[in-house]
């Protein structure tokens, strides 16, 4: 039986070894669920970068900008890090868009070297758990948290693609049994369940409340996600 492991945070990812693993990033609120509608409303591709000059540099040869600091859209970009942006706008059709966020393209980052990885969101987790059990691969769910810290929303997500895969794939750490408890406290009422979590109130305080509502959606979409090269695309 495969193996799958969380990591609640890439300041944990060098104790993995993920170069022949299928590592799924997870960044609910919300890159992750950014990647996942951009693509499925008809971006080409989208190339993750960690520094906001690459993001530019990058715009300034012809792809898109979405760039984000701190909940913040850094200005001079065509996008921040809303989802919502990306849902049935005619800009993003056939186009490439440039993607630097303060937490999820880092984790993309750090994780460029697994045999597959693939971006994970509650608005496509059907389709990734689908794709996981067609992957002859051990498996890591990579929570991207914030700032190096380990973020309730991620872990409940990582917790419920657990509990659809309980009798498939073989729980190998103990931060999978973390994740699914706290998946199971949430899962009746999850938005309830982050109220007082960090990056809820972070943006709840942005007036982000739709947002939020949207990053906890299930399947609207049946996309993945998968790196190729320095782009992701479906």
């Amino acid at each position: 039986m495969k193996h799958i492991e969380v990591c609640l945070t890439p300041e944990q990812l060098h104790h993995f070894d993920i170069h022949d693993r299928l590592v799924v990033v997870i960044d609910i609120f919300r890159a992750t669920s950014c990647i996942v509608t951009a693509l499925a409303n008809g971006a080409e591709q989208i190339v993750p970068v960690a520094e906001v000059e690459e993001c530019q540099s990058l715009q300034e040869r012809g792809m898109l900008g979405s760039a984000e600091r701190n909940g913040d859209q850094v200005e001079g970009f065509d996008f921040g890090n809303s989802p919502l942006s990306y849902v049935d706008n005619p800009k993003i059709k056939g186009r490439g868009i440039a993607m630097t966020t303060s937490n999820g393209t880092m984790a993309i980052q750090k994780a460029k070297s697994a045999s597959q990885l693939i971006i994970g969101a509650f608005l496509n987790k059907t389709a990734v758990v689908k794709h996981i059990l067609e992957q002859d691969k051990d498996v890591i769910l990579l929570c991207a948290g914030w700032r190096g810290q380990v973020n309730l929303e991620d872990s409940v997500y990582a917790g419920a693609l657990l509990d659809d895969m309980v009798k498939d794939l073989n729980y190998a750490n103990d931060a999978c049994g973390l994740a699914r408890s706290a998946y199971h406290l949430g899962k009746n009422n999850p938005k309830r369940f982050l109220q007082d979590s960090s990056h809820f109130q972070r943006l709840a305080q942005k007036g982000r409340l739709e947002d939020i509502d949207f990053c906890l959606s299930h399947d609207l979409y049946s996309v993945v996600p998968v790196l190729k090269g320095d782009a992701l695309v479906l």
